[in-house]
């Protein structure tokens, strides 16, 4: 019998020591090293009211997915589950798609529906109280003029398991055809040419640190116009955006932290670019959305705004105009000491 309990004792003392099992809805993204890898420094955004400090406010209704897709963890997700769509989406860019575009179903997060379900995502049934379904976007475009928009677009992702990753209902937003067809897939295409030409992390490979998200509208639902052929159960079910934005932080060649930011309407609009932004700007753009305290997509390291123009130590107008008096005050006067 003691030598039973002895084994018994050695056995859960190795259990104890084993990594924790492998988890993708979690409490915190720091609960998971190769998850926190996704933010600069591990620190993630701060957006009052939903993420502060790393830790979730509402913890019932926002959910942090360590996306996990063929035993690897590809992206970091926050996801809204009232609303049915990501906050935000974060991922390393280590540049452009090394294959074509895949011809990927599109899955969903199994723990989503239950803690105790698969940790990868997976093809699943249509129907889930907690995040958009494949149904959910049925007759979208006839309906409404919106389609799936990638938080995290396949066209960044490096190798072909993470582009099919990207394929999972819970990192995309109803996105009007036209935006996302148009300014936006412009935006992210200047974006990828930019980070594969500026951004290198200490070995000199290229490595950006991107984050993309989404304000929900305050009403504008997908399934709001199909309300009468729809069960009780589905109306009001998928939010659709009214803002999308996206920014990254990187080490450039010299080997200084650079930021850039993007944001637009998610609206039928006239073809329009959407012209970088600093990060400051688009913090003080969310800030309007996200109010009492501070909005902070990236540490402190990265840049809010423009270098200045001109050096420090060059004289501002005043002294010019100071500069320019005295040399013209100096002129009249030898001017008047030859008449006199």
């Amino acid at each position: 019998m003691m030598g039973v309990l002895s084994h018994l004792s050695t056995l859960l003392l190795l259990l104890s020591l084993l990594p924790p099992a492998l988890s993708h809805v979690v409490k915190k993204f720091s609960d998971v090293p190769q998850c926190q890898k996704f933010f600069l420094e591990g620190t993630t955004p701060n957006l009052p009211g939903i993420l502060v400090g790393g830790t979730v406010q509402n913890q019932n209704r926002y959910k942090p997915i360590c996306q996990l897709f063929n035993n690897i963890y590809r992206f970091a997700t926050l996801y809204d589950t009232t609303n049915r769509i990501p906050v935000f989406s974060a991922y390393t860019f280590c540049g452009p798609p090394t294959d074509t575009r895949p011809h990927q179903p599109w899955m969903m997060e199994p723990q989503l529906n239950g803690e105790n379900n698969s940790p990868e995502m997976k093809i699943m049934g249509e129907h889930s109280q907690h995040q958009a379904g494949n149904y959910d976007y049925i007759n979208s475009i006839q309906n409404k003029g919106v389609n799936r928009g990638h938080l995290f677009p396949n066209s960044h992702a490096h190798d072909l398991d993470t582009q099919k990753s990207t394929f999972t209902l819970t990192n995309i937003v109803p996105q009007v055809v036209s935006f996302n067809n148009g300014s936006w897939r412009e935006m992210e295409e200047h974006v990828r040419e930019k980070l594969m030409t500026d951004c290198f992390s200490n070995n000199r490979k290229i490595k950006a640190y991107v984050v993309t998200g989404a304000v929900p509208s305050k009403s504008n639902t997908l399934n709001d116009a199909l309300n009468n052929t729809l069960k009780n159960a589905l109306n009001d079910r998928v939010n659709i955006p009214d803002l999308m934005w996206t920014a990254y932080c990187c080490l450039n060649k010299k080997k200084k932290w650079m930021a850039e930011a993007h944001w637009g309407r998610n609206k039928k609009v006239k073809r329009k670019t959407l012209k970088p932004e600093t990060l400051g700007a688009l913090e003080k753009k969310l800030s309007e959305f996200h109010q009492g305290g501070r909005v902070q997509v990236f540490p402190k390291d990265c840049p809010r705004g423009p270098k200045p123009t001109t050096p420090s130590n060059q004289p501002s107008w005043k002294n010019s105009l100071k500069i320019i008096s005295s040399k013209v005050r100096n002129l009249y006067n030898s001017m008047m000491n030859r008449i006199g």
